[in-house]
């Protein structure tokens, strides 16, 4: 799938997520080296990382998150705005996830603290395009415009 930079770019413009600009901050200095995982919490905790870790745990966690069966039959596409989009390999899984949507977002809520999930967008596997190929005609429908 290609990334559209401008989209998200537009998107984060649009949710008012922007670099904030740092003054010189004055760095402890220390004599003793530290323990590594406290320098990472304190840098963690500093620059404010915790909810893109925790959407970041949820991608990478999906099949501890939402079990074996649901995560060899879909995964998660994009997190934008508090809303998961997920994408099922049938369309028959996306119909069992529609109908699974409220307990699968208590669950995915209750195992990746810290990630804004408030509502899934469920999608199917997508269709082949008959835009382009072969024997395409501009500006026809495609081959279902022969039919009735």
């Amino acid at each position: 799938m290609k990334r559209d930079i401008a989209r998200e770019l537009f998107r984060s413009y649009r949710t008012k997520f922007r670099k904030t600009e740092v003054e010189n901050e004055e760095r402890e200095i220390r004599s003793e080296p530290g323990k590594l995982n406290e320098l990472l919490n304190e840098l963690v905790t500093t620059k404010d990382w915790r909810r893109g870790l925790a959407e970041g745990n949820l991608f990478s966690k999906w099949s501890e998150i939402v079990g074996a069966d649901i995560a060899a039959n879909s995964e998660p596409i994009t997190l934008l705005e508090g809303r998961l989009t997920i994408r099922a390999a049938s369309t028959a899984w996306a119909t069992q996830l529609r109908l699974l949507a409220p307990d699968l977002l208590k669950s995915i809520q209750a195992q990746s603290e810290g990630a804004l999930v408030e509502e899934l967008f469920i999608i199917g596997p997508t269709a082949p395009s008959w835009k382009r190929g072969l024997r395409t005609i501009r500006g026809a429908k495609g081959p279902r415009d022969t039919y009735g």
